[in-house]
């Protein structure tokens, strides 16, 4: 049996710029487009709860939007997490100036927002993001907890409100209320209010607004990009190649039924087919060894077996061009132990053999920049220390492959929610973005 997914979190440490792009069409009505700002933050350890289910980093990545909550609106800043499936606020009520944003949200404040009753339906869904289940609390109202491994915890109910992106308003939507946290880090100025949930489960935001299809590009170049609610009527210069979503109807302990799961059947280095038995990449009964897109996630990782093919390989085909980092004792962000040392005065990497993922019907393929990733403060002499961007499961005791964001760069991905397929496809999101904002 594959090990437990230990509970975490994410804590991203560069900034990125992306742009937005919401799609939104009622029924008799010609569709509309509205950009929106769309980038990431620093956000301290233990300041932002995740589902057990999520990765503990201490370099990643998190995407965020900023949208209004309430009436009169308030302006937040929330995290997009395709991993995920409810919405949280972190809610205080000394914000009393809706148009300063803030890290808080004030629920005292908007006359549209509304606590679920622990009577309600809403309040006993079964959700994966609910280690401890949802109970009432002195007021009969819907009270949810959340605890990790690293100490962390947030407590708080569960209600609703409007949400709106650029014109587009939608009432109703429900999401967690987090009004106290407790964290052993003692950092706390993080300006994100909370996290925008858009897996599958019935809680998410794309299926509380019905949304039938979404797509995001990000560019690996000047980290802009944008992400798409609704159908792409446009041609990036090129076509999907699709995959279907894995649906299971059995619930298993270690499958996650709400992720975006599809079949992995093999990797490439260069043109060469990795010898890796197909039993390898299939779920076994208890669920373990699912594969998964995860927009929360800033890197891929491969479960032990399949990732040390993908090592060696590596390894043998930079011989002679990277100097491997020989230090035994040094993993980035525990699970990526293939490091090199690239002399500071470099001005480029080296040509490096590509990586393709191959999924059943589509590829993604992995090239250039986007393979080593340069450790933060990590020098050795002259050298500074760039690692693969591929890490092993095990080594976090994660029962999965988690197909990052990172090696998503430059790749059209569209999650079509009705048809239960993802589409890819290979792009310049720079351009992609100029052409979406030429839209109107």
């Amino acid at each position: 049996m594959r090990p437990k997914t230990t509970c975490t979190i994410l804590t991203p440490c560069f900034n990125l710029a992306i742009l937005l792009i919401l799609r939104t069409c009622l029924s008799m009505c010609e569709a509309k487009t509205l950009a929106l700002p769309l980038k990431s933050q620093v956000i301290p350890s233990g300041y932002l709860p995740r589902p057990p289910n999520k990765l503990r980093f201490n370099h990643n990545v998190s995407l965020t939007i900023s949208i209004t909550v309430g009436t009169p609106p308030q302006n937040v800043s929330m995290v997009i997490d395709t991993g995920s499936e409810l919405s949280w606020l972190h809610c205080n009520n000394t914000n009393t100036n809706p148009l300063i944003p803030d890290p808080f949200f004030n629920p005292n404040i908007s006359s549209t927002y509304s606590p679920i009753s622990c009577s309600s339906s809403t309040c006993t869904t079964r959700t994966r993001d609910f280690p401890i289940p949802a109970s009432c609390d002195s007021n009969n109202l819907c009270h949810a907890t959340l605890s990790y491994a690293d100490a962390s915890s947030s407590e708080g109910n569960l209600a609703s409100d409007t949400l709106g992106f650029g014109s587009s308003v939608n009432p109703g939507v429900i999401f967690g209320c987090m009004n106290s946290t407790y964290t052993t880090n003692s950092e706390s100025d993080s300006n994100t209010t909370g996290l925008l949930g858009m897996n599958l489960g019935s809680l998410s935001l794309v299926s509380q607004l019905k949304t039938p299809k979404f797509s995001y590009c990000i560019s690996g170049s000047d980290f802009s990009g944008i992400l798409l609610l609704g159908e792409s009527n446009f041609s990036w210069g090129g076509s999907l190649n699709y995959t279907s979503l894995v649906q299971i109807s059995t619930p298993l302990p270690y499958f996650d039924r709400s992720a975006y799961t599809v079949r992995f059947k093999g990797i490439k280095v260069s043109d060469k087919l990795l010898n890796i038995s197909g039993n390898l990449f299939v779920p076994d009964h208890t669920g373990a060894g699912q594969t998964m897109f995860d927009l929360g996630t800033q890197f891929t990782f491969l479960l032990g077996p399949v990732y040390n093919a993908l090592r060696e390989e590596f390894l043998n085909q930079t011989n002679g061009t990277l100097r491997v980092l020989d230090d035994p004792n040094f993993a980035f962000q525990i699970a990526m132990d293939l490091c090199y040392r690239v002399p500071m005065n470099r001005s480029e990497l080296p040509e490096l053999p590509s990586v393709s993922l191959v999924f059943e019907g589509a590829e993604m393929r992995v090239s250039g920049d986007q393979l080593l990733y340069r450790v933060p403060g990590s020098v050795r002499d002259n050298d500074s220390v760039y690692c693969f961007t591929f890490g092993n499961s095990d080594l976090l005791g994660v029962e999965a492959f988690i197909i990052g964001h990172h090696q998503q760069q430059n790749m059209w991905m569209e999650f079509d929610l009705v048809q239960h397929r993802v589409g890819l496809a290979h792009a310049q999101c720079d351009l992609v973005g100029q052409k979406l904002l030429g839209l109107g």
